[in-house]
């Protein structure tokens, strides 16, 4: 945990200038629309996956050192082969691990966060799952295995090969010559993160697109076929975790509801998007027809709502660097607690950027639980690093319960059915 959150402590803040340029460039150079709110939702998602891998939520059902202490036919030390072979399995292992998520209803709750934004940019690359908590997996890195490549090498490759993901979510780099042949492109990811008929579930490769060449998913990009992103049933929501829930949300209701015992069972397995006929019937979900005609999720953000929101998520941002900084002093359970308090501050702040009237409540209630933490881990002994950072954060908790308040009761308020004064009422009270 310690080594890979000294990781993230030097990519957290690389991506972030990377996606801030890469807005710059966009805005000043193209012209295109900063659409804030969706931006900063993409980085808060980023937020609650490093939270989640830095603490470990998550077991293997069938572990990869387990795999090489049984079943290695051969045995390769820690050498420049070892790493080469380590990272072409991990992308087989990663191809066919995605291809399923786009397959089968179950799985695609785990990706789904992950084509949840209707852009396509960097920002939208840290939009990564906290759904899954069991890894059933692992077996596709059997050829490593096989190849007796050690567990600790594949540790040091896995979030290489992951980060080496970032760079091709982006419509500002155009078609790379032979390239196309080998790896994959921001050509071939805008075809993979495209809802049109054309494009959908295809090029599942990581890596190298000659997996989805050999196993028959490759897409080119078509010049008179421009890419709209998104998914298919929209999520309608800035909230990460939310984001993260709302398809096994569906799943559950849909097994619930349906008359047949067999669709309750099946449903599960089916291909990604199937329904029971008389729950769809009875039950139907948004979903886009034309994909060149319908409304992004965009509801509306002042001025003040955007520098609030930037303020929140810097701070929650310095939070953060402080658990991942100091995690070996803070120790355990103590870590747990934190990380959970990260997360519903995620949750609060993404509620007011939906400007969901009930943000305060979920405001307040981070905000006394902050305090609370305050009074029993002086903030996990921050004080010993900065001594008036406690005083800070404290007051800081203060302050963002009642600037919360005042952007629902005068901002978000008016927004309500004028027919219902009643539950305008309690909303604000």
């Amino acid at each position: 945990m310690e080594q890979y959150a000294k990781i993230l402590l030097i990519a957290m803040p690389a991506f972030l200038l990377l996606v801030l340029f890469e807005k710059a460039y966009a805005w000043f150079v193209k012209k295109e629309p900063f659409r804030a709110m969706d931006l900063l939702s993409s980085l808060s998602s980023g937020y609650t996956n490093a939270i989640k891998d830095v603490l470990g939520l998550s077991v293997s059902i069938l572990t990869y050192g387990w795999m090489v202490q049984h079943w290695a036919i051969y045995t390769i030390e820690s050498s420049v082969w070892a790493y080469v072979i380590a990272f072409v399995a991990l992308d087989f292992s990663g191809y066919w691990v995605h291809r399923m998520a786009h397959q089968i209803n179950f799985f695609w709750n785990k990706h789904a966060i992950h084509h949840s934004s209707e852009e396509f940019n960097l920002a939208c690359a840290l939009r990564q799952s906290i759904s899954s908590f069991v890894n059933l997996f692992t077996f596709f890195l059997l050829p490593a295995a096989l190849l007796g490549v050690p567990a600790t090498v594949i540790a040091v490759v896995a979030p290489l090969h992951l980060f080496a993901q970032f760079w091709y979510h982006t419509v500002h780099i155009g078609k790379m010559g032979v390239l196309e042949k080998i790896i994959v492109t921001p050509s071939h990811h805008r075809v993979h993160h495209a809802i049109n008929p054309a494009y959908l579930d295809r090029n599942h490769g990581q890596i190298f697109i000659f997996w989805d060449k050999m196993f028959g998913t490759f897409q080119e990009e078509l010049p008179h076929v421009p890419p709209v992103y998104g998914i298919t049933r929209p999520v309608e929501t800035w909230n990460p975790i939310k984001i993260n829930f709302l398809h096994l949300w569906l799943l559950i209701q849909d097994a619930y509801r349906t008359n047949s015992w067999r669709d309750k069972l099946r449903l599960w397995f089916m291909p990604t998007g199937w329904r029971p006929a008389d729950v769809a019937a009875q039950y139907p979900v948004k979903k886009i027809d034309d994909v060149y005609q319908f409304e992004k999720y965009a509801p509306k953000a002042s001025k003040w709502l955007l520098i609030w929101t930037w303020t929140q998520f810097l701070f929650t941002f310095a939070l953060i660097n402080h658990l991942f900084t100091d995690m070996v002093h803070i120790g355990t359970p103590a870590i747990f607690g934190y990380g959970a308090f990260i997360l519903l501050s995620v949750y609060a702040y993404s509620e007011l950027m939906d400007r969901n009237p009930q943000a305060w409540i979920w405001e307040t209630a981070k905000n006394i639980l902050g305090l609370a933490l305050i009074y029993q881990t002086n903030w996990f002994n921050i004080s010993q690093i900065l001594p008036w950072a406690v005083y800070a954060i404290g007051a800081y908790f203060v302050l963002a319960t009642v600037v919360t308040w005042l952007f629902v009761r005068f901002d978000i308020a008016h927004d309500l059915p004028q027919s219902a004064p009643q539950l305008q009422e309690e909303m604000i009270v």
